[in-house]
């Protein structure tokens, strides 16, 4: 973003969708009230039409229903098991096939929702996009995990497949204490660390600083970068609901005037797999060299550093 203003993602999105017939209705399907409030809110300052389908209360899909002309837009978030809602990423896969199949438009539909919820299929379309991403390895036994991590050295990330907002997420220094660390879980406890059962040990980008950076997309346009300090770990949710004081000072930072190389595969990476909204989260070696270890397509954004900033998204 090359100038200080309003940011208006719902107008992005809509100018790319409408159709030259009457508006549609929006559906908003998710399964977190909190991330999803400041959206209705946009949504109700603009006079817009639109219904909430929270997939904790809706909890079926009726595969011989024939859904409305609405636009629908799946806010589903890898981490939603952590607030006790795992069933309805699994409801959410379902329902994202059937509205699609009946030629609906959807808005980060099911190929989106497979990037979500699966840091190993972020890992490949990140690679097939001539995008770096740390070296991983997926493993669904402590003895694979094991051999990884002496294939890694350390420092290295352990972390759940399918996770989200950093939950799970540590780093080790030794191969001493990961082992302790794998021996006080049983084999349930073990692979309960990721619904899907898979767990990923990645090496440890060793930055310059302790920041990362998220950019956003929105439309599949750049709409601005974040900076986020890491002091405090990995737990990096922008959302406000997230916000963590720290004695640095405020956790996220808007970057004016941000421009980066890779922008450009973002754009196409998200072209390659139906994604409309997408954040991108990268952090750079000591050397300068960036590399992109997640991709989330349930993107927050902090009204704190946004009002810092004197931008405005449509949240």
């Amino acid at each position: 973003m090359s100038k200080k203003g309003n940011i208006n993602p719902l107008g992005a999105l809509e100018a790319r969708y409408e159709t030259g017939m009457s508006k549609a209705a929006i559906t908003i399907i998710h399964e977190n009230d909190a991330w999803t409030a400041p959206i209705r809110e946009a949504l109700e300052r603009r006079g817009a039409v639109f219904e909430d389908w929270h997939l904790e209360q809706h909890t079926s899909v009726d595969l011989t229903s024939a859904p409305g002309g609405n636009v629908y837009y799946s806010r589903m978030s890898a981490s939603a098991h952590t607030r006790g809602h795992g069933r309805s990423q699994e409801l959410c896969a379902c329902l994202l096939e059937h509205l699609e199949a009946r030629g609906c438009r959807v808005l980060n539909g099911r190929r989106a929702l497979a990037i979500e919820l699966s840091k190993v299929a972020q890992a490949v379309a990140l690679e097939a996009a001539g995008i770096d991403t740390p070296q991983t390895v997926a493993a669904t036994s402590r003895e694979s995990l094991m051999a990884a991590a002496d294939k890694l050295g350390v420092p290295f990330v352990f972390k759940p497949n399918r996770g989200g907002t950093g939950v799970g997420v540590r780093r080790f220094d030794h191969l001493e204490t990961f082992a302790e660390h794998l021996a006080e879980l049983d084999d349930d406890a073990l692979m309960a660390l990721s619904p899907d059962g898979v767990l990923l040990v990645q090496r440890y980008v060793r930055a310059a600083e302790p920041f990362i950076t998220r950019v956003e997309l929105i439309g599949r346009e750049l709409v601005y970068a974040v900076r986020v300090n890491t002091s405090a770990g990995f737990e990096l949710c922008p959302a406000d609901a997230c916000e963590i004081d720290i004695s640095q000072g405020p956790r996220f930072r808007v970057l004016d005037g941000f421009t980066h190389e890779l922008v450009p595969r973002f754009v196409e990476l998200m072209q390659a797999h139906d994604i409309h909204v997408a954040a991108f989260e990268m952090v750079e070696d000591e050397h300068g060299k960036p590399f992109v270890y997640d991709v989330n397509t349930n993107t927050n954004y902090n009204q704190g550093a946004e009002k810092a900033a004197r931008v405005t998204s449509a949240y």
